[in-house]
């Protein structure tokens, strides 16, 4: 069999095919801190022009400020807060082809307990920041992605990146609220990234596992110490800038849909 020609296969010759991040507008949710911080500034290093929403004004500023970019405070899954702050940003950058969720909570609890059941608004509050959010964030994006003319190279008009956990899978005791959480934004990746493809839109998720983020602080040591003994290899908690560096790979690499990719150094939890 012959050589497949560049042509068949919807190539152009001598041209990328790859998203240019340079140029692009981004917004990353939870950009103040952790692994929304650590994209904010690859993205920005890469060329794009940034916008960060979180709920913490102040440390969104101090992000958007190293980096030359926008800040706004930000309830993700309150839709006038995320429309808001979606319009301010496209005044000012032009709308965004480049959406990356990075906001989201986490706390520990048991659902029937020493202490008793666990109060349905624990559970509700996680679902509505971590997955109504993601969902909120999402389409409100997209619905601004799909009036863009597609880029010429790629002939996408956007992509979402989205962040899951690997809790998703192996959810560990007293994560109930988080665990169903993020296997909802899971479920979701497939469903939007075919329902988003007719517009030229893909979507991803990437499922962190152990990362040095601001959720980490006060962990016992004991739990910390079992946890680490789980991975495989390196045995060491994740860097947010690893983190960052897959969803820049993801922006640029157009093949890259409707698919879940776990970053955990092959760690598979076990219950505790």
């Amino acid at each position: 069999m012959g050589p497949i020609k560049i042509a068949r296969i919807g190539l152009s010759a001598g041209k990328e095919w790859w998203m240019n991040i340079s140029g692009q507008a981004a917004v990353v949710t939870g950009g103040g801190s952790g692994l929304g911080a650590a994209v904010a500034q690859h993205l920005s290093s890469s060329g794009a022009k940034v916008a960060l929403l979180d709920i913490d004004a102040s440390a969104a500023g101090e992000v958007a400020s190293k980096i030359g970019g926008l800040s706004f405070s930000c309830n993700v899954s309150d839709e006038d807060d995320v429309g808001h702050a979606l319009a301010e940003a496209r005044d000012q950058h032009g709308p965004a082809r480049i959406c990356v969720n990075c906001a989201g909570v986490g706390s520990a609890a048991r659902i029937v307990g020493r202490r008793g059941l666990m109060p349905l608004d624990h559970f509700k509050r996680e679902l509505e920041i971590n997955l109504v959010g993601t969902f909120n964030v999402m389409r409100l994006a997209v619905a601004e992605m799909s009036t863009l003319e597609p880029l010429e190279e790629t002939r996408e008009r956007g992509i979402v990146v989205n962040t899951a956990s690997i809790a998703a899978y192996e959810g560990q005791i007293g994560q109930a609220p988080y665990a169903a959480s993020k296997a909802g934004i899971v479920g979701l990746t497939l469903e939007a990234a075919r329902e988003f493809g007719s517009l030229g839109v893909r979507v991803m998720t990437v499922a962190p596992g152990l990362f040095i983020t601001p959720m980490w602080e006060g962990t016992p040591d004991e739990v910390y110490d079992n946890l680490k003994a789980q991975m495989v290899f390196p045995k060491r908690m994740g860097h947010p800038d690893e983190f960052a560096k897959l969803v820049g790979h993801i922006v640029e690499n157009t093949m890259l849909n409707g698919e879940v990719i776990r970053l955990d150094g092959a760690i598979r939890m076990q219950a505790r």
